[in-house]
């Protein structure tokens, strides 16, 4: 064989193994370096549905709409005698709570008639109340 033969069948041996290593090499393999889910850089998709909503803490202890502060004990005391048909001179000083108000308990003296502050002192400050107001919360 001619060295001219040597390079032609050098040339398409060549050539032959190029075309059996192209789609070996278009294709990645396991050993690639080659990411496209960029390892965390993308944001992830939310799940579908709607999203969860955690409730709010509910404040405790605290006065529930309906229940009565009134200024002072005594306050508090003629309106239980008002309530239980008795007539009371004068007025009474007390206010109807009308939101869930958080409250700090100060002096108990019985079940029915409680010593608070509020903690928010637009709605009603110190005061005394003789709504129900158990250690713990209630659970819902």
């Amino acid at each position: 064989m001619t060295s001219s033969s040597h390079v032609r069948l050098l040339i398409l041996v060549m050539a032959f193994a190029s075309l059996a290593a192209a789609p070996a090499l278009a294709q990645p393999d396991s050993n690639s370096h080659v990411r496209f889910d960029a390892g965390g850089l993308l944001p992830k998709k939310p799940p579908p549905g709607l999203p969860d909503v955690r409730p709010q803490p509910l404040a405790w202890p605290r006065l529930d709409p309906g229940a009565v502060l009134c200024h002072s004990q005594d306050d508090l005391q003629r309106l239980a005698s008002r309530r239980a048909g008795g007539s009371v001179a004068g007025p009474i000083d007390c206010q109807v709570i009308r939101n869930p108000t958080p409250i700090s308990i100060l002096e108990k003296q019985g079940p029915g008639m409680t010593e608070v502050q509020t903690t928010n002192p637009a709605a009603g400050g110190t005061g005394w109340t003789d709504a129900w107001l158990p250690d713990r919360a209630p659970s819902h």
